[in-house]
Order: C-alpha cells, then sequence, then structure tokens
C-alpha cells in the first residue's frame, strides 16, 4: 500500500520535458533555468516563453525560482508546447541581459523568432514592460501583472500585442503603475495592441494565479512576429472569476498529492515591488 501510494504522488507531480539550469553567458548576466517540451529533438522549431519572477525570488539559488510562475504550473502538471526561460535577478531587470539570454537561445536551441513571449509579475511585471518596451521587433506578446515600468519612452509597447492586469486592492505595487503606462500609450495613439484590466478587490498575490491559466499561455501563443498587422486577441478574458477557478484548481492538486499547506504557493504569494 506504502508504495502504491509513492508511485502514485510521484505520478501527480511528473512533468513532460526537461528542466535544467544555465550558468551566466556573460559576465553579470543572469543564470537561468531552462524548459524543453517532450519530443524536443533540435529539428522542429518551438515557440520561447519568457518568465521573469517577482522581487521576493531575487538572489543567487535558482531553486528559488521555482516557488510559483511557469516552470512551476508545468511542475503540477501544465503541459507546455515551448521551451521556457526562467531567469533569476539579484536585484533588477535589464532588458540588454534578457536579450543576450534570448540571442544565445536562437543560437543554441531551434527557436521560432517569430513566437518569443515575456510575461512577470511585480518586478517581473516592470521587466516585461522594460524588455518588450525595449525589442518590441523581436517580442511577438507580452503579458505584465501588477508591475510598471522605467522606460521614459513607452511607444514600443504600443508596436506588439501586450496585456496589463492590475488588481484595485494591491498593497505592494500601486496599481498607478500600470495605469500611467495606459494613460501615456493613449495619449500617444499607441493602444490599438493594448489590452488593460483593472480587477476589482483583487490583491496582489492574487494575480500569480494567472500563471497557472492555460488561457495565459493560449492568448500568448495567438500571436506571432509573422503577422504583419500584429493585431492583439481579444477572445481571451481573464478576470477575479476566472483566476478563482485556477487557484481552486492548485488546491485540489495541491491536496492530491499531499504538500502542506504551509509551503508558500500561487495562493499564498507574498512578494514587493
Amino acid at each position: 500500500m506504502a508504495v502504491a501510494m509513492l508511485l502514485t504522488m510521484i505520478s501527480a507531480w511528473a512533468y513532460d520535458g526537461t528542466m535544467t539550469t544555465h550558468d551566466a553567458i556573460a559576465s553579470g548576466g543572469y543564470q537561468f533555468w531552462i524548459y524543453t517540451p517532450e519530443g524536443y529533438d533540435g529539428t522542429q522549431a518551438q515557440p520561447l516563453v519568457f518568465f521573469l519572477h517577482g522581487r521576493s525570488l531575487c538572489g543567487h539559488n535558482l531553486q528559488r525560482v521555482l516557488r510559483y510562475g511557469t516552470l512551476d504550473a508545468i511542475k503540477r502538471g501544465m503541459v507546455m508546447p515551448a521551451i521556457v526561460i526562467a531567469p533569476q535577478t539579484p536585484g533588477s531587470w535589464s532588458p540588454s541581459k534578457l536579450n543576450d539570454i534570448l540571442e544565445w537561445a536562437k543560437q543554441n536551441y531551434k527557436v521560432d523568432a517569430s513566437r518569443v513571449y515575456v510575461l512577470g509579475m511585480s518586478l517581473g511585471g516592470f521587466g516585461t514592460m522594460d524588455f518588450c518596451g525595449t525589442y518590441p521587433d523581436k517580442i511577438a506578446a507580452g503579458m505584465a501583472l501588477c508591475g510598471g515600468t522605467t522606460l521614459r519612452n513607452v511607444d514600443g509597447l504600443g508596436d506588439l500585442p501586450f496585456w496589463i492586469l492590475h488588481g484595485t486592492a494591491d498593497r505592494a505595487v500601486d496599481i498607478k503603475c500600470s495605469k500611467v503606462v495606459v494613460q501615456k500609450l493613449q495619449d500617444g495613439g499607441k493602444d490599438s495592441r493594448l489590452r488593460f484590466d483593472w480587477l476589482p478587490g483583487a490583491s496582489h498575490g492574487a494575480l500569480a494565479r494567472a500563471f497557472y491559466l492555460k488561457d495565459t499561455y493560449d492568448w500568448l501563443f495567438a500571436h506571432t512576429l509573422s503577422d504583419p498587422e500584429r493585431p492583439v486577441m481579444r477572445q481571451v478574458d481573464i478576470d477575479n472569476a476566472i483566476l478563482k477557478q485556477a487557484y481552486s484548481e492548485l488546491r485540489e492538486l495541491t491536496r492530491l498529492v499531499g504538500e502542506d499547506d504551509n509551503d508558500e504557493s500561487p495562493y499564498e504569494y507574498r512578494d514587493g515591488q
């Protein structure tokens, strides 16, 4: 009986594909995780997803990056038909350093350069806006959760499909950080590819549940640089009710595998800008 229970737990945590770590590719760069999907053999081009973490996962221990987000979702059973890169920053995100990893990935993996995506939360939301706004010609679509930007000129964010989400009850990163970006894009007439949603009453941590929604990645994957018009997909919605559904599914999976409810997980997410 004990053996059967152990096998059940291992199966519940099993995921397809390979997840490995990589040292920084340049002095002062970021170390990172790289995930390749099941069946990847370097012959067929794959989409590439960047996941940028928040301040609570900063440091020099890559194991921390697995505590929530895209890689954790894969560990919990999400099917991800893409290469995923999850770097770790000791304190801030640099678009040029992220671009260095992107170019390295293109040289060392079979990447579909027309289907590169970026998403991040909190500090990672800032990194997502900064990265996408600096290299909009390299990124097919981006999604920033409860973030903002350090860019003085945000016009680049209007050149690609981009989705900004922020909770109105966020006490860690003021919703004004997202709203000022939206306002600048609207004032400059650069909002035709922009989506934004202000989730009523949603806290900072509530947005982390988006990483566990299949719809999040379906929305990203719907975009490609090969489409010259680069229209933004508006058929997928993420609201409080949908986020709560992801929460419920995750709690059920946690119960099934016997994880300690006191461990940090997305529904107990804590972070700062």
